[in-house]
């Protein structure tokens, strides 16, 4: 019995030691995204100053979309479905795109997996491995809530 039980407390410590840890790596990102905003609001002044420099450009929309992917990646760590692994990979393919300067070949192997994930998105999300429930089904329900709300009045 002392076996059983040791069996299922370590197990348990070890995932609530994961999620605390999740938790943690979960504000860091807040924080650092904080910084990069901060970064980027100053970047924009700079750019005011010399509009005609295309790297100061460059330089701002990479850390716009590294910002961007990070907040991404914020959801991802908060929701735990296949929806936010999704976008972060998109957002991630994108700023590839937009911020790198690519050959034709590597432009079409991005398009390509854009187009893979936009697939996988539409088509192969199976409702019983997402968390999410249906928009739908949530916007039904409330308002068939909302309209016996007002019906019991």
């Amino acid at each position: 019995m002392d076996s059983e039980l040791v069996k299922l407390r370590i197990p348990n410590i070890i995932y609530r030691i994961a999620q605390t840890l999740e938790i943690l790596v979960s504000f860091l990102v807040i924080v650092a995204i904080l910084l990069s905003i901060w970064a980027l609001a100053l970047e924009v002044g700079i750019i005011a100053v010399s509009p005609a420099d295309v790297e100061l450009l460059h330089g701002f929309l990479a850390t716009a979309f590294t910002v961007v992917i990070g907040i991404e990646f914020l959801k991802m760590l908060s929701r735990h479905n296949m929806s936010s692994c999704v976008e972060v990979l998109l957002f991630a393919i994108a700023r590839q795109m937009v911020v790198e300067h690519t050959n034709a070949f590597e432009n079409l192997v991005m398009v390509i997996s854009i187009a893979i994930l936009f697939a996988i998105r539409k088509w192969l999300f199976i409702p019983g491995l997402d968390d999410r429930k249906p928009q739908g089904k949530f916007l039904k329900s409330a308002t068939q809530a909302n309209s016996e709300h007002s019906a019991g009045k």
